[in-house]
């Protein structure tokens, strides 16, 4: 059986290997892919009878990689997810491992593959729908350090998070600036789309921050926000995002 791993966590792609040839010797590791990027350029022109795919990766959630390139491969998910969210895939009869993976659960997971590879159809977008749908699993606080202080910050309290050259900056709708740990690409899938847009490369904007919208060039809108950014000309929301930021303020 030729397999593929999706996981960008080194550790985890080395146990859930080391586990793979133990239960199934005949197993053949093609690729171990990290990205949502890596993954999309692998699979364009490679293929093999079974994916282990996280759903979290460094660079977004690794649904997308359905979007951009045909995969009809049965996959097992492996997840950090807890069982109430796990429900999504379920529905979907794929199974799924909880990390950290355990010997005997994978066992269960090859004969189940084993089964039912045959009848095995992956709804993606009904998948990615559920996940998202499930607001207890989005970030609720931000552990901040500054110096020797450590503080908590409810995602609640963030106004809009900001790229400034490698690192990223929230700020607080009391007007306090603080670091995170996270890039934008990384937040886009940790806190709650109803609530967070990314208007462009350096901002994403809680939509209680929005104090003002003008219409711009180009069918864009130049937002005004509260607290107000540093400079107000990178608060324009980008050309490719504006269709889906008018869907996103008219729900």
């Amino acid at each position: 059986m030729k397999v593929v791993i999706v996981e960008d966590e080194a550790l985890a792609a080395n146990r859930l290997e080391k586990l793979l040839r133990e239960v199934a010797p005949n197993i053949d590791v093609l690729a171990r892919l990290s990205s949502v990027k890596e993954a999309i350029k692998w699979f364009t022109l490679n293929s093999a009878d079974l994916i282990f795919l996280d759903i979290q990766l460094s660079d977004g959630l690794s649904f997308s990689i359905f979007d951009e390139v045909t995969v009809n491969i049965p996959v097992i998910f492996t997840t950090a997810y807890d069982q109430y969210s796990i429900k999504a895939f379920q529905l979907n009869s794929i199974d799924y491992l909880l990390k950290p993976i355990r010997k005997e659960e994978l066992q269960k997971s090859l004969q189940k593959y084993n089964s039912l590879k045959s009848a095995f159809k992956i709804d993606f977008e009904n998948l990615l729908a559920g996940i998202q749908g499930k607001t207890e699993n989005y970030k609720k606080r931000f552990l901040i350090q500054v110096g020797s202080k450590i503080r908590m910050v409810e995602t609640t309290d963030v106004a809009w998070f900001q790229a400034y050259g490698k690192y990223v900056f929230l700020k607080t709708f009391s007007g306090h600036n603080y670091p995170v740990d996270f890039s934008l690409d990384k937040l886009e899938n940790m806190v709650d789309p109803a609530v967070f847009f990314r208007i462009n490369r350096k901002y994403m904007v809680n939509i209680e921050a929005i104090e003002g919208m003008t219409a711009w060039s180009r069918s864009r809108v130049k937002i005004k926000l509260n607290p107000p950014a540093d400079d107000e000309t990178e608060t324009v929301v980008s050309i490719d995002r504006s269709p889906d930021f008018k869907k996103w303020l008219d729900k």
